[in-house]
C-alpha cells in the first residue's frame, strides 16, 4: 500500500507551486493595470485643469470672448479652422495655453485643442475642448468644459 502512494507528495507540492505561481502572475497583472489607470487619471486631470484655467483666463477678459476662437469647426479631436494666430494681445493666453497642453498631455497638438464661442441669448457660450492620445493607445481620449460668460 505505500509502495503506491509514493510520489503523491510530490505531486501535491507541484500543483501547490503552480496555483502559487497563477496567483503571483495575476498580482503582477494587477498592478500593470493599476498603474495604467493612474496614469490615465493623471492625464485627464491634466486636461480638466487645462481646460478651466482657458475659461478663467475668458472670465478675467469678457471684452475679448470672440478672439479666442481656436479651431472653432471640425469633428472631435480632428478640429478644422483658424488657429488663434492674430498678434493681438489677447492671443498671448491662447498661444501660451496651446504650449502648455501639448507640453502636458501625449499625442496633442495645436490642431486636437479647440475653443469655441458662440452666443447663447445675451451670453456668450463658451466650449473648451482638449484631445490627448496615450503613447500605448491607437484612441484618443478629451476632456470638454462649457461655460456662459457674460460680456
Amino acid at each position: 500500500m505505500k509502495r503506491s502512494q509514493g510520489g503523491s507528495v510530490l505531486l501535491e507540492a507541484l500543483f501547490a507551486i503552480l496555483l502559487f505561481s497563477i496567483g503571483v502572475l495575476a498580482l503582477v497583472a494587477l498592478q500593470a493595470v493599476s498603474i495604467k489607470n493612474s496614469i490615465d487619471a493623471k492625464y485627464r486631470s491634466d486636461a480638466s485643469y487645462l481646460a478651466n484655467q482657458i475659461v478663467a483666463q475668458m472670465w478675467t477678459d469678457r471684452s475679448n470672448l470672440d478672439r479666442y476662437s481656436h479651431y472653432a469647426g471640425g469633428p472631435l479631436c480632428a478640429f478644422t479652422g483658424s488657429a488663434s494666430a492674430d498678434a493681438s494681445p489677447w492671443v498671448t493666453p491662447v498661444t501660451a495655453w496651446v504650449t502648455q497642453v501639448t507640453d502636458l498631455l501625449p499625442g496633442s497638438a495645436a490642431n486636437k485643442t479647440q475653443i469655441v464661442v458662440s452666443n447663447v441669448g445675451s451670453t456668450k457660450q463658451v466650449k473648451v475642448t482638449v484631445c490627448w492620445k496615450s503613447p500605448t493607445e491607437t484612441g484618443s481620449h478629451n476632456f470638454a468644459v462649457t461655460a456662459q460668460i457674460n460680456p
